[in-house]
């Protein structure tokens, strides 16, 4: 099957398994989500959550995480890994989105790219997620390794793959086809041991990549 065949298919059984499919992040403000995914780089979100649970109660919008005492805000960040650096990514975006957008999260993939630490991927978390908006197609370490073991792509960079995987699907899945990917990949198609055997998408996946270890 040609890639543009897998995705009639491919949506109909991901909309079967993953009917409510949403980023596994909690939230309730865009910012909080934009928080949120900027601290999962490298970490789970279930450890994210954990943080965040304490954390957005600490620190409850852009002008208290602005404000904050750095070395305390290291500390409540510790746990999510390279604290240092996202106490300051997350300082460092809430202050320049108080001072460019009013504390307001835009609803641009154009604008919010220009914040510190906020890049395509976070973007399109943000605004397919809290603003159900299809900027694009997120793609993450579990998307991209779906996407390449069904030959829907054979990039490696996630630029490159969201660039694919949006000429292939239709925009107005976008906003549904990103997450359910990501709930496949985390719970299905792993990295490791994937479990092919209870997969729903096993009839027409080529299985790339998995000789000898499915």
């Amino acid at each position: 099957m040609s890639a543009a065949s897998l995705i009639p298919p491919l949506l109909q059984q991901l909309r079967q398994a993953h009917p409510e499919a949403r980023y596994e992040l909690n939230w309730n403000t865009p910012f909080e989500l934009l928080v949120a995914t900027i601290l999962a780089a490298q970490c789970t979100d279930e450890r994210v959550n954990r943080v965040t649970a304490t954390l957005f109660q600490k620190y409850p919008g852009p002008q208290a995480l602005a404000q904050a005492d750095t070395a305390a805000l290291e500390e409540d960040l510790r746990p999510t890994g390279f604290y240092k650096q996202k106490a300051k990514a997350v300082q460092t975006m809430s202050r320049e989105l108080l001072a460019r957008f009013g504390g307001e999260v835009p609803q641009s993939l154009d604008a919010l790219v220009t914040l510190p630490g906020v890049a395509r991927k976070t973007a399109n978390v943000v605004l397919n997620t809290a603003f159900q908006i299809p900027s694009g197609v997120i793609v993450d370490t579990h998307v991209a390794r779906v996407s390449q073991r069904l030959g829907l792509t054979k990039k490696k960079k996630p630029e490159d793959i969201e660039q694919e995987l949006m000429r292939l699907v239709p925009q107005d899945q976008w906003t549904f086809f990103g997450p359910a990917m990501v709930l496949h990949g985390r719970y299905t198609c792993m990295a490791r041991k994937p479990r092919c055997e209870a997969c729903p998408l096993a009839a027409f996946c080529p299985k790339l990549g998995l000789t000898g270890e499915a």
